[in-house]
């Protein structure tokens, strides 16, 4: 075989092997593409997570037998009837105009109150204690709160005072006797929860909840 013809032998194989690759090419791009993927049903939502039930702790379970209507400077406190642990929730009522204190369901100290009216009322609402000072005095009026317990960024708190009787108003406070105060700054912690309404009677049973 002369070199010349063994060239052709060689030119013939390559231009065959690249036939076979431009076809093979050819049939790819040709073919036929895979079919479109059909979206399916749309999932269905996420169910939505059961409410957390209620504290079984935030029912009053026991009341104080208090007779009569409360004193004005007088108060009530007797924690024998109530466990020695358990979430606390103080109520005011502005028009019964009395304040108490609840642990685990169960009324331990009850007291007359003032509170703001006229041009500084006391608002109504739910009011995590903030702040606790045995030792406060008013920044705005210089007078002495013992025992203050805040429950707004503007000045609202529960607080003694030597003159819960008739006649006296705060600007917007709870004031309550200081012997009382004292009592309720010992039971109560920082984040537990002041219910202030109107007209709001509880009952055996009836939950305590934010209005």
């Amino acid at each position: 075989m002369t070199g010349r013809t063994a060239v052709r032998i060689v030119w013939s194989l390559v231009a065959a092997a690249m036939l076979s690759i431009a076809f093979a090419v050819t049939s790819l791009s040709a073919g036929t593409s895979a079919p479109p993927v059909r979206p399916g049903p749309p999932a269905a939502p996420a169910p939505r997570p059961a409410p957390a039930p209620a504290d079984p702790n935030f029912v009053v379970r026991g009341v104080l037998p208090i007779e009569g209507p409360l004193r004005m400077g007088a108060f009530h406190w007797d924690e024998s009837a109530a466990p020695a642990e358990g979430p606390v929730v103080i109520t005011v009522d502005l028009e019964a105009q009395t304040l108490s204190i609840f642990r685990g369901g169960y009324e331990i100290g009850a007291a007359a109150i003032l509170y703001g009216r006229d041009d500084k009322p006391t608002p109504l609402g739910a009011f995590p204690i903030s702040q606790k000072d045995a030792r406060h005095v008013s920044n705005l009026y210089g007078a002495p709160m013992p025992y203050m317990m805040r429950l707004t960024n503007d000045g609202v708190t529960i607080h003694g005072s030597d003159s819960v009787a008739p006649g006296y108003a705060t600007h917007g406070c709870v004031a309550v006797p200081v012997a009382f105060a004292r009592k309720l700054f010992e039971a109560a912690k920082l984040g537990d929860l002041v219910i202030v309404t109107r007209g709001k009677r509880l009952r055996m049973g009836e939950a305590i909840v934010r209005s």
